[in-house]
């Protein structure tokens, strides 16, 4: 097949591209215009967007029969200031709105839009175990979610498949909270966050490239789709499995007060709660890889 990706250098984005060459696709990266267009060494082809200022190279996408599109600002890469709480939503709502129009536009539209999100649309959900059809919640990132799904809907009238892969936290030890917590454990230096009580929805990056392209093939899939391994932990529990794995003690608990002087705004997702499960997925007979918290841990590291 021929697959467009935005976000190809992120890492879900490298992830899913090798996957793609491997299996003989042909891959057309979305860049941004400073950046090297045309063939590139890896044998994928790159062709320039700005998705902020609505403009696609539309002659790249032809012929493309699915596209991927995970760009956007990353949630925990800087303090929410207002500014950057701005460039996380404008990023997601103006970039998708910009990539569907294209889309739409086409002669021949491809036959699907996996278009990403995130389990942040379902608010802070405490103990709860939600599924697709919980609604939306009404916090900062809930609120851009909502904007962010609504903005592929040019695409849907178009009468292109649109999914919205709803992803947890992605465990890797090459980017992610992963790069950032794996370093301080294997130092002995790790410990809960908070209370250790909030529940934190997540997936191996292997499963989560492997959801990804079953996204792609299954043509009765569309809408929200949950992105999680079936058996979300606590931050406790992560915590533990972390120590297990790397048999390093864990003793250094990070206060909820520290963490809102450290992070400011961001540290209300670090201490939030999403026992998020991904029923779709599992009814439509996706088989994870890594489906408890030990296992994946072992594959990120």
């Amino acid at each position: 097949m021929r697959i467009a990706v935005t976000g190809s250098t992120g890492l879900i984005g490298s992830a899913l591209v090798r996957s793609l060459l491997a299996d003989g696709h042909e891959v057309v990266r979305l860049v941004r215009r400073h950046s090297g267009t045309g063939p590139q060494p890896d044998g994928s082809t790159a062709i320039g967007w700005n998705p902020l200022l609505g403009q696609v190279e539309q002659d790249g996408l032809a012929g493309v029969e699915a596209v991927v599109h995970l760009a956007g600002a990353g949630v925990g890469d800087h303090r929410w200031t207002d500014a950057y709480k701005r460039e996380i939503r404008e990023s997601r709502a103006l970039g998708t709105e910009t990539l569907a129009v294209a889309l739409a536009a086409l002669k021949e539209p491809p036959r699907v839009l996996v278009s990403a999100s995130a389990v942040g649309w379902y608010g802070q959900t405490g103990d709860r175990v939600i599924d697709e059809d919980a609604p939306a919640g009404d916090d900062f990132l809930a609120e851009v979610c909502v904007e962010w799904e609504a903005a592929a809907r040019p695409a849907e009238l178009a009468g292109i498949r649109v999914v919205h892969p709803r992803t947890g936290m992605v465990l890797s030890a090459a980017g992610g909270a992963g790069a950032r917590l794996f370093p301080l454990f294997k130092l002995g230096l790790g410990g809960r966050l908070g209370d250790g009580r909030q529940y934190w929805s997540f997936i191996s990056l292997a499963d989560q490239v492997a959801a990804l392209r079953f996204l792609i093939d299954r043509d009765d899939l569309s809408g929200p789709v949950n992105l999680t391994a079936p058996d979300p932990v606590t931050n406790a529990e992560l915590t533990a499995a972390l120590g297990r794995v790397l048999r390093r003690p864990t003793p250094f608990p990070v206060p909820e007060a520290v963490l809102k002087v450290v992070l400011g705004e961001l540290a209300v997702e670090v201490v939030g709660s999403h026992r998020v499960v991904p029923r779709r997925l599992l009814d439509a007979g996706f088989r994870f890889a890594h489906p408890n918290v030990d296992a994946a841990v072992r594959a990120a590291l």
